[in-house]
C-alpha cells in the first residue's frame, strides 16, 4: 500500500527515521510529510508506535485533472465498495491548492457527490455524510492538477494520546515534544530535567520513550477500526508485540514549575501514564534548582508574549540564562519558543537552531551546550 504519515513542519526528518525503524519501505520525505510502502501491519504499527505522525493515509486513487468533470469522473472510478458499504456514513477532507477550482471546499463535494452515486448506481442506496461522527474519512489533497484520494486510518489525531485529562493555557503538542527529544539526540538514560513542565509533556513524552511504552496505548479509537476490512486479530497482534517490549527505566526524570497548579496537572497526567514511579514532580523556581548530576538534559517551553507582559519576558528569559550558566555546567539544554526577540535575552549562544511549529504557531527550537566558565572542547550537539 502507498501510505503518507502527516508531522508537524520541522519533525519530518525524525518521522523518517522512525517510519523505517518500524519497517516502511520507499520513504520519501515531503512537506510536513512522509510517504512510504507498507502492508496493513505496518499501518496499524505505525498508527500505534509512532511518536512524531500526526496521521496515517492509505492512498486509494491518484490521478490528473483539467476540469471539476475530470475530478467527478476519475473520483466515481474507485472501487468505493472495497472500502465501505452503502449504508456506512463518511466525509469528505479536502485540502486544495488549485486554480482549476475557485473556492477550496468545492471539490470535496465533488468527490462526496461521485460516492453518493456510485452506490447508488451499484445497490439502489446511497451513504450518508456525517461530518461529526463519520465510519470513513476521506482525505482529498488537490495541488495544481494532481489528484490524491486516501483513507484516513487515524481520524482523531495521534497527538491525542489520551494520557493529558489536564492541561493549561498553552500546552505543548505532544507530538513536537516527543519530536524534539529525538532531535536534541536524548539517550533514554542520561537524567532529564523540565523545569517549566505545565502540565508535563515533555517529561511525560520521555518516560513513555523510556520505558518503551507505545505512544498509542492509551488511545481506544483508530480511525482504521471502523473499515470494512479491519482486522482485530492482527491490531492484536501489533499491540501484544509492542506492548511486550515494555521495560522499567531507571533514568532520572525530575519535572518541576512555579505553579503548584501546573505541578498538580501535571502530577495527574503522568498517573496517567503510568509513570509516576519514573517521574519526579516538585513545586520549584527553576533558578533555585540544583543538578544532582554532572551532565544531563534539560528541555524547556517557557511562556511567552501571550502569557506574560514584556517587562516580564525580559527578566524570565534573562534569569533563565543566568540559570543555565552558572548551575548547569556539562549540560546541554534546548528552549522552545516563538522567535529569537526571546531568545536574546538568554545572552548564551545556541548551537544550532530548529524552525518548528507547535500548532499554529511558529517556533524557534534553540540547543545549547553550558560549560563552566569559557567554552571547552566537547562533544557538539546532534544536528540532523
Amino acid at each position: 500500500m502507498k501510505l503518507t504519515a502527516k508531522t508537524l513542519y520541522g519533525l519530518e526528518k525524525v518521522l523518517a527515521r522512525e517510519l523505517e525503524i518500524l519497517g516502511a519501505t520507499n520513504v520519501v520525505i515531503a512537506n510536513r510529510a512522509v510517504m512510504f510502502n507498507g502492508d496493513m501491519e505496518l499501518m496499524y504499527k505505525v498508527n500505534y508506535c509512532s511518536r512524531t505522525a500526526l496521521s496515517v493515509l492509505k492512498q486509494i486513487a491518484d490521478f490528473r485533472i483539467r476540469s471539476v468533470e475530470d475530478l467527478y469522473r476519475n473520483a466515481s472510478k474507485v472501487s468505493w465498495s472495497e472500502f465501505m458499504d452503502a449504508d456506512n456514513t463518511f466525509s469528505v477532507v479536502p485540502v486544495v491548492s488549485s486554480k482549476i477550482f475557485g473556492h477550496t471546499g468545492y471539490p470535496g463535494l465533488v468527490v462526496k457527490d461521485a460516492v453518493v452515486d456510485y452506490f447508488r448506481k451499484l445497490t439502489g442506496r446511497r451513504p450518508s455524510v456525517d461530518a461529526v461522527d463519520p465510519m470513513v474519512v476521506i482525505n482529498l489533497h488537490i495541488s495544481n492538477d494532481q489528484v490524491n484520494i486516501s483513507l484516513d486510518s487515524s481520524v482523531i489525531p495521534l497527538f491525542r494520546r489520551g494520557y493529558r485529562t489536564e492541561q493549561g493555557i498553552a500546552p505543548l503538542n505532544e507530538v513536537l515534544a516527543a519530536g524534539i527529544l529525538l532531535i536534541a539526540g536524548w539517550d533514554l538514560s542520561t537524567p532529564l530535567l523540565d523545569p517549566m513542565c505545565g502540565s508535563g509533556t515533555f517529561s511525560i513524552e520521555a518516560g513513555l520513550m523510556a520505558n518503551r511504552i507505545p505512544p498509542g496505548k492509551f488511545r481506544s479509537f483508530f480511525g482504521f477500526t471502523k473499515w470494512k476490512d479491519f482486522d482485530k486479530s492482527l491490531l492484536n497482534k501489533v499491540k501484544l508485540e509492542s506492548d511486550n517490549q515494555l521495560i522499567k527505566s531507571t533514568v532520572k526524570i525530575l519535572a518541576s514549575d512555579i505553579s503548584e497548579l501546573a505541578t498538580g496537572q501535571a502530577r495527574i497526567n503522568i498517573a496517567n501514564a503510568g509513570l509516576s514511579e519514573l517521574i519526579s514532580v516538585e513545586v520549584s523556581d527553576f533558578n533555585n534548582i540544583k543538578p544532582t548530576d554532572t551532565g544531563g538534559y534539560i528541555f524547556m517551553n517557557p511562556p511567552y508574549g501571550k502569557r506574560l507582559r514584556p517587562e516580564e519576558m525580559d527578566n524570565l528569559y534573562s534569569m533563565i540564562g543566568s540559570t543555565l550558566k552558572h548551575s548547569f555546567p556539562g549540560h546541554k539544554a534546548w528552549i522552545i519558543t516563538v522567535g529569537n526577540e526571546y531568545l536574546k535575552y538568554i545572552g548564551l549562544k545556541p548551537k544550532v537552531r530548529y524552525t518548528l511549529f507547535n500548532g499554529a504557531i511558529e517556533c524557534i527550537l534553540a540547543g545549547y551546550e553550558l560549560y563552566e566558565g569559557t567554552r571547552k572542547r566537547g562533544k557538539d550537539l546532534k544536528s540532523l
